[in-house]
């Protein structure tokens, strides 16, 4: 009975939440396909630590640790290093980032960013999480979160086009 209500527990967070973990995994990831592996694999480990979650109000952040940490380490694997970009990229899924083209075409300078800045940027951007919050997310120095931020963002500012900063609006 106890694997009934638990199973029903994590089948109703799962609902509620599975789009909003994917969109962070696309936003971490650069593409649906990994996201959406990136996701399973967060939300299985969840599953076999469900019992052993005791704050519930911290899922979230659980699972957005699992798919920071997930992702970091895939891109330490020998086998991904071989993978090249290509100069085709792939259809954006309808709840991606934003879906203004401006939005869309910064998108593209994100993705260029090492893991770990990319990471920061996600979780302070498009989670919206604080300096702190991102910082034990990553299990970083808060020091480290502003660093990483700091060296994303101008190197966003260098890379992007005039025409998407903001300061000259």
């Amino acid at each position: 009975m106890a694997s009934r209500s638990r199973d029903a527990d994590f089948a109703s967070y799962l609902a509620a939440r599975e789009q909003a973990h994917l969109r962070t995994a696309y936003a971490l990831t650069g593409n649906l396909h990994d996201a959406q592996d990136l996701v399973q694999t967060a939300l299985a480990k969840l599953y076999l630590a469900w019992d052993s979650v005791r704050d519930r109000e911290s899922l979230d952040g659980y699972v957005r640790r699992i798919m920071v940490n997930e992702n970091t380490s895939l891109w330490r694997r020998a086998w991904k290093r071989r993978e090249h970009p290509s100069d085709d990229l792939p259809d954006l899924p309808a709840a991606g980032p934003r879906d203004h083209s401006d939005s869309a075409r910064l998108w593209t300078f994100v993705q260029t960013l090492p893991t770990r800045q990319r990471a920061v940027v996600v979780l302070r951007y498009y989670e919206e999480l604080s300096e702190a919050e991102t910082a034990d997310v990553l299990g970083i120095s808060v020091g480290t979160v502003k660093s990483q931020t700091s060296r994303a963002l101008a190197a966003l500012r260098e890379r992007a086009p005039q025409s998407l900063r903001e300061e000259d609006r």
